[in-house]
Protein backbone atom coordinates (compact mmCIF):
# COMPACT_ATOMS: atom_id res chain seq x y z
CA UNK A 1 0.00 0.00 0.00
CA UNK A 2 2.72 2.13 1.19
CA UNK A 3 4.69 1.86 -1.99
CA UNK A 4 1.19 2.18 -4.30
CA UNK A 5 0.86 6.04 -2.49
CA UNK A 6 5.02 6.50 -3.45
CA UNK A 7 4.43 5.57 -7.12
CA UNK A 8 1.29 8.09 -7.04
CA UNK A 9 2.90 10.73 -5.66
CA UNK A 10 5.98 10.90 -8.33
CA UNK A 11 3.71 10.33 -10.75
CA UNK A 12 1.74 13.20 -9.93
CA UNK A 13 4.88 15.05 -9.58
CA UNK A 14 6.53 13.96 -13.08
CA UNK A 15 2.84 15.52 -14.31
CA UNK A 16 2.92 18.52 -12.38
CA UNK A 17 7.02 18.76 -13.88
CA UNK A 18 5.81 18.45 -17.44
CA UNK A 19 2.44 20.52 -16.74
CA UNK A 20 5.25 23.38 -15.44
CA UNK A 21 8.02 23.02 -17.76
CA UNK A 22 7.11 25.99 -20.12
CA UNK A 23 9.00 29.20 -21.87
CA UNK A 24 7.22 31.64 -20.59
CA UNK A 25 9.05 34.73 -22.15
CA UNK A 26 8.80 32.92 -25.55
CA UNK A 27 5.68 31.18 -27.09
CA UNK A 28 7.82 29.65 -29.96
CA UNK A 29 9.65 27.79 -27.49
CA UNK A 30 10.08 23.92 -27.60
CA UNK A 31 10.17 22.75 -24.03
CA UNK A 32 10.89 19.20 -22.22
CA UNK A 33 11.40 18.03 -18.76
CA UNK A 34 15.07 16.14 -18.49
CA UNK A 35 16.25 14.89 -15.01
CA UNK A 36 13.58 16.84 -13.31
CA UNK A 37 15.11 20.06 -14.92
CA UNK A 38 12.77 21.90 -17.72
CA UNK A 39 14.74 23.13 -20.86
CA UNK A 40 13.66 25.10 -23.59
CA UNK A 41 14.83 25.52 -27.15
CA UNK A 42 13.98 28.16 -29.53
CA UNK A 43 14.53 26.82 -33.76
CA UNK A 44 16.63 30.08 -35.21
CA UNK A 45 17.56 28.37 -38.21
CA UNK A 46 17.54 24.99 -40.28
CA UNK A 47 18.72 22.61 -37.86
CA UNK A 48 19.49 25.14 -35.20
CA UNK A 49 17.83 24.38 -32.18
CA UNK A 50 19.17 27.10 -29.76
CA UNK A 51 18.88 26.30 -25.97
CA UNK A 52 17.21 30.03 -23.97
CA UNK A 53 17.06 30.70 -20.56
CA UNK A 54 13.51 31.18 -20.19
CA UNK A 55 13.65 32.90 -16.85
CA UNK A 56 14.33 36.60 -18.65
CA UNK A 57 13.68 38.02 -22.06
CA UNK A 58 15.17 35.88 -24.99
CA UNK A 59 18.06 38.05 -26.26
CA UNK A 60 16.71 40.12 -29.08
CA UNK A 61 19.55 38.74 -31.63
CA UNK A 62 17.89 35.07 -31.17
CA UNK A 63 14.16 36.63 -31.41
CA UNK A 64 14.82 37.89 -35.61
CA UNK A 65 16.94 35.00 -36.16
CA UNK A 66 14.09 32.94 -35.10
CA UNK A 67 11.29 35.57 -36.89
CA UNK A 68 13.43 35.37 -39.68
CA UNK A 69 13.53 31.47 -40.04
CA UNK A 70 9.79 30.97 -39.15
CA UNK A 71 9.13 34.00 -42.17
CA UNK A 72 11.31 31.77 -44.45
CA UNK A 73 9.69 28.73 -43.62
CA UNK A 74 6.13 30.20 -43.86
CA UNK A 75 5.40 29.61 -39.73
CA UNK A 76 3.15 32.25 -38.17
CA UNK A 77 4.91 34.93 -36.85
CA UNK A 78 1.97 37.21 -35.67
CA UNK A 79 1.15 34.76 -32.85
CA UNK A 80 3.64 35.74 -30.97
CA UNK A 81 8.43 62.85 -28.92
CA UNK A 82 10.93 62.74 -30.29
CA UNK A 83 15.15 62.43 -29.92
CA UNK A 84 16.35 62.71 -26.35
CA UNK A 85 19.79 64.05 -27.67
CA UNK A 86 21.15 65.35 -31.20
CA UNK A 87 22.87 61.74 -31.54
CA UNK A 88 20.11 59.60 -30.90
CA UNK A 89 18.61 57.41 -33.45
CA UNK A 90 15.81 54.81 -34.55
CA UNK A 91 15.27 51.56 -36.23
CA UNK A 92 14.80 51.90 -40.62
CA UNK A 93 15.39 48.69 -41.52
CA UNK A 94 12.93 46.72 -39.62
CA UNK A 95 13.49 43.21 -38.89
CA UNK A 96 17.00 41.67 -40.66
CA UNK A 97 18.23 38.06 -40.24
CA UNK A 98 21.50 38.45 -37.67
CA UNK A 99 24.41 37.04 -36.91
CA UNK A 100 24.69 36.22 -33.10
CA UNK A 101 27.21 35.30 -30.75
CA UNK A 102 26.67 32.12 -28.55
CA UNK A 103 25.47 34.02 -25.65
CA UNK A 104 23.11 35.85 -28.09
CA UNK A 105 24.51 39.16 -28.48
CA UNK A 106 24.61 40.68 -31.99
CA UNK A 107 28.20 40.11 -33.75
CA UNK A 108 29.27 44.16 -34.78
CA UNK A 109 29.21 43.61 -38.30
CA UNK A 110 25.80 42.54 -40.29
CA UNK A 111 24.68 42.03 -43.70
CA UNK A 112 21.65 40.07 -43.63
CA UNK A 113 23.15 37.03 -45.97
CA UNK A 114 23.18 39.90 -48.55
CA UNK A 115 26.77 41.78 -50.42
CA UNK A 116 26.29 44.72 -48.17
CA UNK A 117 27.25 45.27 -44.96
CA UNK A 118 26.81 47.51 -42.07
CA UNK A 119 27.92 47.92 -37.89
CA UNK A 120 24.78 47.23 -35.49
CA UNK A 121 24.71 48.62 -31.53
CA UNK A 122 24.00 45.95 -28.93
CA UNK A 123 20.43 46.20 -29.89
CA UNK A 124 21.10 45.42 -33.09
CA UNK A 125 20.69 48.44 -34.44
CA UNK A 126 22.18 49.78 -37.42
CA UNK A 127 24.29 52.64 -36.81
CA UNK A 128 26.72 53.21 -39.77
CA UNK A 129 26.42 53.56 -43.72
CA UNK A 130 25.88 50.49 -45.33
CA UNK A 131 29.41 49.08 -47.19
CA UNK A 132 30.95 46.56 -48.96
CA UNK A 133 32.29 43.42 -47.12
CA UNK A 134 35.37 45.60 -46.53
CA UNK A 135 33.63 47.74 -43.78
CA UNK A 136 35.05 47.81 -40.23
CA UNK A 137 33.09 46.92 -37.47
CA UNK A 138 36.25 46.87 -34.84
CA UNK A 139 33.73 46.75 -31.87
CA UNK A 140 29.99 46.20 -30.38
CA UNK A 141 29.27 50.06 -29.30
CA UNK A 142 26.92 49.56 -26.79
CA UNK A 143 23.23 51.01 -26.22
CA UNK A 144 23.47 52.74 -23.03
CA UNK A 145 19.90 54.80 -22.82
CA UNK A 146 16.25 54.03 -24.67
CA UNK A 147 13.47 56.42 -25.01
CA UNK A 148 10.07 55.06 -25.05
CA UNK A 149 7.70 56.90 -26.89
CA UNK A 150 4.02 55.21 -26.92
CA UNK A 151 0.94 57.10 -27.95
CA UNK A 152 -2.25 55.67 -26.11
CA UNK A 153 -5.64 55.67 -27.58
CA UNK A 154 -8.46 57.72 -26.70
CA UNK A 155 -10.05 56.96 -23.21
CA UNK A 156 -13.63 56.70 -23.60
CA UNK A 157 -16.11 59.00 -21.74
CA UNK A 158 -14.76 62.12 -20.33
CA UNK A 159 -12.42 60.26 -17.47
CA UNK A 160 -9.07 62.62 -16.74
CA UNK A 161 -5.84 60.73 -17.48
CA UNK A 162 -4.21 60.73 -13.37
CA UNK A 163 -0.71 61.58 -14.59
CA UNK A 164 0.85 60.46 -11.20
CA UNK A 165 -0.65 56.91 -11.66
CA UNK A 166 0.47 56.71 -15.15
CA UNK A 167 3.79 57.25 -14.80
CA UNK A 168 3.77 54.97 -11.77
CA UNK A 169 2.20 52.19 -13.82
CA UNK A 170 4.96 53.15 -16.79
CA UNK A 171 7.75 52.40 -13.84
CA UNK A 172 5.89 48.90 -12.32
CA UNK A 173 5.18 47.61 -15.84
CA UNK A 174 9.18 47.35 -16.94
CA UNK A 175 9.29 45.75 -13.83
CA UNK A 176 6.32 43.17 -13.34
CA UNK A 177 6.22 42.20 -17.45
CA UNK A 178 9.66 42.55 -18.72
CA UNK A 179 11.78 41.37 -15.35
CA UNK A 180 14.37 44.85 -15.59
CA UNK A 181 14.36 46.61 -12.28
CA UNK A 182 12.32 50.31 -12.39
CA UNK A 183 14.99 52.03 -11.39
CA UNK A 184 16.66 51.95 -14.65
CA UNK A 185 13.41 54.21 -15.85
CA UNK A 186 15.12 57.85 -15.10
CA UNK A 187 12.01 59.95 -16.54
CA UNK A 188 8.43 59.74 -17.23
CA UNK A 189 6.77 62.39 -19.01
CA UNK A 190 2.91 62.59 -20.44
CA UNK A 191 1.54 64.79 -22.86
CA UNK A 192 -2.34 64.94 -22.59
CA UNK A 193 -2.99 66.95 -25.28
CA UNK A 194 -0.88 64.51 -27.93
CA UNK A 195 -1.60 61.34 -25.69
CA UNK A 196 2.37 60.56 -25.93
CA UNK A 197 3.87 58.63 -22.25
CA UNK A 198 7.59 59.42 -22.47
CA UNK A 199 9.88 56.97 -20.76
CA UNK A 200 13.45 57.48 -20.89
CA UNK A 201 15.47 54.57 -19.42
CA UNK A 202 19.21 54.35 -18.64
CA UNK A 203 21.86 52.57 -17.30
CA UNK A 204 25.46 52.93 -16.58
CA UNK A 205 27.95 53.78 -19.52
CA UNK A 206 30.48 50.73 -18.12
CA UNK A 207 27.47 48.14 -17.18
CA UNK A 208 27.54 45.08 -19.88
CA UNK A 209 25.29 42.36 -17.73
CA UNK A 210 21.82 45.12 -18.85
CA UNK A 211 20.51 45.03 -22.17
CA UNK A 212 17.99 47.82 -22.47
CA UNK A 213 17.38 46.58 -26.61
CA UNK A 214 16.35 43.19 -25.63
CA UNK A 215 13.58 45.22 -23.16
CA UNK A 216 12.67 47.43 -26.10
CA UNK A 217 12.29 44.73 -28.53
CA UNK A 218 9.77 42.98 -26.27
CA UNK A 219 7.63 46.39 -25.95
CA UNK A 220 7.49 46.79 -29.74
CA UNK A 221 6.17 43.18 -30.39
CA UNK A 222 3.72 43.45 -27.65
CA UNK A 223 2.29 47.36 -29.28
CA UNK A 224 3.29 46.57 -33.07
CA UNK A 225 2.53 43.04 -33.71
CA UNK A 226 1.08 40.62 -30.79
CA UNK A 227 3.07 39.39 -27.65
CA UNK A 228 6.33 37.05 -27.78
CA UNK A 229 5.21 36.10 -23.86
CA UNK A 230 3.49 32.60 -24.20
CA UNK A 231 0.61 34.77 -21.44
CA UNK A 232 -0.90 37.00 -24.76
CA UNK A 233 -2.67 39.33 -21.86
CA UNK A 234 -2.50 42.63 -23.82
CA UNK A 235 0.16 45.39 -23.13
CA UNK A 236 -1.93 47.95 -20.97
CA UNK A 237 -1.26 50.81 -18.43
CA UNK A 238 -3.79 51.83 -15.00
CA UNK A 239 -3.95 55.62 -14.39
CA UNK A 240 -6.47 55.76 -12.13
CA UNK A 241 -9.81 54.60 -13.00
CA UNK A 242 -8.33 54.30 -16.88
CA UNK A 243 -6.71 51.21 -18.53
CA UNK A 244 -4.95 52.66 -21.51
CA UNK A 245 -4.51 50.75 -25.06
CA UNK A 246 -1.74 51.80 -26.62
CA UNK A 247 -1.58 52.60 -30.46
CA UNK A 248 1.97 53.49 -31.18
CA UNK A 249 5.48 53.18 -30.05
CA UNK A 250 9.02 54.46 -31.11
CA UNK A 251 11.98 53.69 -29.57
CA UNK A 252 15.48 55.96 -29.74
CA UNK A 253 18.61 54.27 -29.23
CA UNK A 254 22.01 56.24 -27.51
CA UNK A 255 24.97 54.60 -27.35
CA UNK A 256 28.04 55.31 -25.88
CA UNK A 257 29.21 56.60 -29.43
CA UNK A 258 27.70 58.32 -31.65
CA UNK A 259 26.30 56.88 -35.02
CA UNK A 260 28.24 57.39 -38.28
CA UNK A 261 26.04 58.28 -40.96
CA UNK A 262 26.61 60.36 -43.51
CA UNK A 263 24.39 62.14 -46.16
CA UNK A 264 25.63 59.08 -48.89
CA UNK A 265 23.00 56.95 -47.23
CA UNK A 266 19.88 59.06 -47.03
CA UNK A 267 16.73 56.96 -48.23
CA UNK A 268 15.53 58.20 -51.83
CA UNK A 269 12.74 59.91 -50.19
CA UNK A 270 14.68 62.40 -48.45
CA UNK A 271 16.96 62.71 -50.88
CA UNK A 272 13.91 63.64 -53.15
CA UNK A 273 12.39 66.46 -50.69
CA UNK A 274 16.11 68.18 -50.94
CA UNK A 275 16.18 68.33 -54.57
CA UNK A 276 12.93 69.88 -54.54
CA UNK A 277 13.87 72.21 -51.91
CA UNK A 278 16.77 73.12 -53.81
CA UNK A 279 15.37 73.81 -57.36
CA UNK A 280 12.35 75.90 -55.29
CA UNK A 281 15.55 77.74 -53.76
CA UNK A 282 16.85 78.03 -57.07
CA UNK A 283 14.07 79.09 -58.93
CA UNK A 284 12.67 82.25 -56.55
CA UNK A 285 16.17 83.32 -56.77
CA UNK A 286 16.02 83.24 -60.67
CA UNK A 287 12.41 84.97 -59.96
CA UNK A 288 13.52 87.42 -57.97
CA UNK A 289 16.29 88.80 -60.05
CA UNK A 290 14.39 88.81 -63.20
CA UNK A 291 11.86 90.88 -61.67
CA UNK A 292 14.80 93.48 -60.20
CA UNK A 293 16.05 93.14 -63.66
CA UNK A 294 12.52 94.45 -65.50
CA UNK A 295 12.32 97.03 -62.01
CA UNK A 296 15.77 98.43 -63.16
CA UNK A 297 14.87 98.58 -67.10
CA UNK A 298 11.95 100.83 -66.22
CA UNK A 299 13.53 103.03 -63.67
CA UNK A 300 15.99 103.55 -66.71
CA UNK A 301 13.41 104.50 -69.24
CA UNK A 302 11.48 106.80 -67.14
CA UNK A 303 14.80 108.48 -66.41
CA UNK A 304 15.52 108.94 -70.10
CA UNK A 305 12.24 109.95 -70.92
CA UNK A 306 12.57 112.47 -68.08
CA UNK A 307 15.81 114.17 -69.47
CA UNK A 308 14.14 114.51 -72.52
CA UNK A 309 11.33 116.75 -71.40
Amino acid sequence: MKGLILLALAVFAAVEIAQSCKCETMKWATCEETSGTCECKLMIDDNVNQPIDCSKLIPKCFLMKAEMYRARNKLDTRTIVGKPTEDAFVDNDGIYDPECERDGKFKAKQNNKTEEYWCVNSAGVRRTDKGDKNMNCSELVETYWVRLQLKHKEVEGSGKVDEASLKTAMRDIIETRYGYDKNLVTEVQYDPAGRFIVADLKKEKTDRTINLGNLAYYMEKDLKVLPLFLDQKPFTLNSGPQNLKMEKIEVFYVDEKAPTFTMKNLSGGIIAVIVVVVLAVVIGLLILFFVNRKKMRYTKTQQREMDNM
